[in-house]
């Protein structure tokens, strides 16, 4: 029986799915009626964001899994590179 992270892989190509990453780093702020999380991973120099209805305990620390894919905001005139998390689950 195939996992939710492997039919959602099955139905989007772009989708990448790592598991056991270390958050070193999340933030939640407000953003209108969405709390935005960034997530900072071991390992990666790009942060993985998520938008949510509400606030969650703190992922610092935590081995997580995740299906994202690569995505690019414009801020100030400058483009970066982010992650745009789809899925995300405790290790």
């Amino acid at each position: 029986m195939k996992s939710d992270s492997d039919k959602l892989i099955a139905k989007h190509e772009q989708l990448i799915h790592s598991e056991g990453l270390t958050v070193y780093s999340h933030t939640q702020r407000d953003d209108g009626e969405w709390i935005q999380h960034s997530l900072m991973i071991d390992g990666y120099n790009v942060p993985f964001k998520f938008k949510r209805k509400a606030r969650y305990r703190t992922l610092t620390g935590a081995k997580v899994n995740m299906t994202y894919y690569v995505d690019s905001m414009i801020v100030a005139g400058l483009e970066f590179e982010i992650m745009k998390v789809v899925r995300i689950k405790r290790y």
